[in-house]
């Protein structure tokens, strides 16, 4: 793949998180979240202090092949879910447990309800 193509994609799954804070925290303006340029040091999602207080989290985006174990993991989940929603529990020797959901559920889970 073309270094321009991976930046392309990785772009595109940047905005992708950037829109989804936005759409999910309506008072946030577009200045509060920004996307890291490429090649750019630190997070990939950058929040200023008051997007901060409402999302603190600090997003590393990865739009890669690699990861599609983990993707046929959450499809197995899935399956076997029924109506629950489905959650993958992984873990790598020496190292701490991640519990992998969709990024719509993970917005779900912290958007503020404004209604």
């Amino acid at each position: 793949m073309k270094q321009s193509s991976r930046r392309r994609k990785g772009k595109f799954l940047q905005n992708l998180v950037r829109d989804k804070i936005l759409k999910n925290f309506p008072h946030l303006k577009r200045k509060d979240v920004d996307v890291a340029n490429t090649g750019e040091n630190g997070r990939d999602i950058k929040l200023s202090k008051v997007a901060k207080l409402l999302v603190p989290y600090s997003f590393e985006t990865k739009n890669q092949e690699k990861v599609k174990t983990v993707y046929d993991w959450l499809d197995q989940a899935k399956r076997n879910s029924g109506n629950l929603e489905p959650i993958v529990v992984m873990k790598q020797n020496t190292r701490r447990p991640l519990a992998v959901i969709t990024l719509d559920h993970f917005f779900e889970l912290i958007k503020v309800d404004t209604k």
